[in-house]
């Protein structure tokens, strides 16, 4: 018979050599019934982020909560994704779910705070977001909004790299249509404000840039 049991433990933050901020945000206790007694284990979920865009989360397992908080750094750090800010909160509204559960996570006026709670509000500080509005609804379990607030950080796009590659891929359709309209054995002009006919060199994605 096996039974799970949150161990009653705050949540710390530690930071390492590396100038890392590490988060221990649950750790649960299992027991196992075996013959002469009962076997424990333990599970460490731990949030990893360097406070400036970086941020990870990760899972560890071990028969010593030590041990198991270890894994789950370690863990944490291989997952450990840039997440694209602006000034201090995120550059748009998400919306996503993992499984039951469904974050909402909305960028916030200066001086607005951490409006989060549990794992939001971990996986939000070690990723060095200062302002934000964020809502879980469904499932609660910590793992589950975790892994969705993770997945809604790496659905964000940087506004200005959206707009850089518009403007790449509107200038090849420009050149792809004039090509094409073109008679045969007369090249295409190029466009305006390119003499290679290249968009990179398009005035308006240094302008961007």
């Amino acid at each position: 018979m096996v039974q799970r049991q949150a161990h009653p433990r705050p949540r710390r933050e530690e930071r390492s050599g590396d100038e890392f901020i590490e988060k221990v945000v649950a750790i649960n206790r299992v027991s196992k019934v075996v013959k002469g007694g009962r076997r424990f284990s333990f599970t460490a979920v731990v949030v990893v982020g360097d406070g400036h865009g970086s941020v990870g989360a990760g899972i560890g397992r071990a028969n010593e909560v030590p041990d198991a908080i270890r894994k789950g750094s370690a863990n944490a750090r291989k997952q450990m994704r840039a997440v694209p800010l602006k000034q201090g909160t995120l550059p748009h509204p998400v919306n996503v779910t993992f499984g039951a559960t469904r974050v909402v996570l909305k960028p916030a006026a200066p001086g607005t705070g951490v409006i989060a709670g549990g794992g939001v509000r971990a996986v939000m500080e070690a990723a060095g977001i200062r302002d934000v509005i964020s809502k879980t609804l469904g499932s609660r379990g910590t793992i589950n909004v975790i892994r969705a607030t993770m997945k809604g950080l790496r659905t964000l796009r940087d506004p200005q790299e959206v707009r850089r590659r518009r403007l790449l891929l509107s200038g090849r359709a420009a050149s792809a249509d004039a090509g094409a309209g073109a008679p045969r054995g007369v090249l295409a002009a190029a466009p305006t404000g390119s003499s290679t006919g290249d968009p990179a060199a398009d005035p308006l994605l240094e302008s961007v840039e």
